[in-house]
């Protein structure tokens, strides 16, 4: 199977600091991939290379290449990339202002030129892409005014609108409860579509994605299943806490735990006593 995303030799110096270093790994179609890691390894930073947002693989202190459908981003329009690439990031302050309808109108963009009018089509789609995420009857609504897991549900049905091959979304479950969290990555896990994610929770991502990649300081540590990634050494490396790793006894997900070794010192000293 021919890769649909290779990304070969990718690093990034910002002055003396490698945002990222020497990365490589491919993506195939359908796959699910969430790529976790601590704070500052470089999550984000991957995704802005993958999408070749502000134009990044041009740059001069970024070298590599990104490759999609064998052709490097670089030789695709902003257009273009907008009809393969569909993107959820964490800040949507310019969007904020709009119903829910204009959000999904954006959508309609990489595909129709710059005076054409909405056609029975258009208005068929947003309402079926609504539907899909069950927020149908808050098509004219303020966006500001939905809840966090509403507003995620409504930036996932305009990347369908879109009809990118690829959706790749930055923490889509960051400042959400835990009930949304599940929503949110139950329903991005159904869409039968390519997906790239940042994800902060490591057993959500374990639970959700097919594949990870460990990121720590810019460098790609393991790439592979859940349960070969998140496995209690190299996690207990990178994060810098002793980790065990287990099974979920009802979803069968591979599940990681962290302690600090006082606090289990402490616990285990607290049952001796409530023992006595």
């Amino acid at each position: 199977m021919s890769a649909l995303l290779k990304i070969s030799q990718l690093s990034w110096q910002v002055q003396t600091k490698a945002i990222l270093k020497d990365i490589n790994f491919t993506v195939n179609k359908g796959e699910v991939l969430g790529i976790i890691g601590p704070n500052g390894a470089g999550k984000t930073s991957l995704l802005r290379c993958l999408t070749n947002q502000a134009n990044m693989l041009n740059q001069t202190n970024v070298s590599g290449s990104v490759q999609l459908k064998n052709t490097h981003l670089t030789q695709y329009s902003a257009k273009e990339l907008a009809q393969h690439f569909a993107l959820v990031m964490q800040k949507n302050d310019s969007i904020f202002a709009l119903s829910v309808l204009d959000v999904m109108k954006m959508g309609l963009l990489p595909h129709k030129s710059l005076f054409s009018i909405d056609s029975d089509h258009d208005r068929a789609q947003i309402a079926l892409a609504l539907e899909k995420v069950g927020l149908i009857h808050l098509v004219n609504t303020a966006f500001n005014l939905l809840s966090g897991g509403e507003q995620q549900r409504v930036l996932i049905a305009r990347a369908l609108v879109q009809a990118s091959q690829i959706l790749v979304l930055d923490e889509p479950t960051n400042h959400l409860d835990v009930y949304y969290q599940h929503q949110v990555l139950q329903l991005v896990n159904k869409l039968n579509i390519t997906v790239i994610m940042t994800v902060h929770d490591l057993n959500l991502a374990s639970l959700y994605c097919q594949r990870l990649l460990l990121l720590n300081k810019g460098e790609l540590i393991l790439d592979g299943t859940p349960k070969a990634v998140l496995n209690s050494e190299t996690l207990s490396q990178v994060f810098g806490l002793p980790c065990q790793q287990s099974t979920d006894e009802i979803t069968g997900a591979t599940q990681v735990s962290f302690y600090l070794k006082d606090s289990h010192q402490q616990g285990s000293q607290s049952l001796e006593s409530d023992n006595e």
